[in-house]
């Protein structure tokens, strides 16, 4: 199968976002930065693309204009092993002008929506239909997942 990855359309701050997923993130680099040849009006020289990797997985960051972009049709899932970890990541994408949402999802400042669920989801919310109902219900009244209190809800 040929390699996918997601290519994430900025205005122009493709650059700052992969620095700052890639310092966000472990096992994360930049591997090029490309600019606009010249010819290319007032863009000339400026940032076009970054190729990184977020923990080995290959992204694209496209500074393309105002025309386009982000909204809650697409989002990045991060799978977090515990409550401290899930803290970390919700804390560092909501700071500095991004927004908490619903359920486990938020923006970030560059407006990139992402969710960030423990990995363990399916064992918390699986199971019967009743433990399924508990769960859902307590995590629609929840911005930030609490795991403990999602496992509570279930066991309830």
């Amino acid at each position: 199968m040929p390699r996918t990855y997601p290519c994430l359309w900025f205005d122009t701050r493709a650059e700052e976002a992969a620095e700052f997923y890639t310092g966000l993130f472990p096992n994360s680099k930049i591997n090029a930065v490309t600019r606009y040849p010249a010819g290319s009006g007032e863009r000339e020289g400026t940032v076009l693309t970054v190729e990184f990797e977020l923990d080995g997985a290959p992204y694209l960051a496209l500074n393309g204009g105002p025309e386009f972009t982000f909204d809650e049709a697409i989002s990045i899932t991060i799978d977090v092993k515990d409550q401290a970890e899930l803290d970390h990541y919700w804390d560092a994408l909501t700071a500095d002008g991004g927004e908490e949402s619903m359920c486990g999802w938020l923006k970030d400042k560059f407006g990139l929506s992402w969710q960030v669920v423990p990995e363990h989801w399916d064992q918390i919310a699986s199971g019967d239909p009743e433990r399924a109902a508990k769960v859902f219900a307590a995590m629609m009244t929840m911005r930030k997942l609490d795991i403990a209190a999602l496992e509570a809800a279930g066991d309830a």
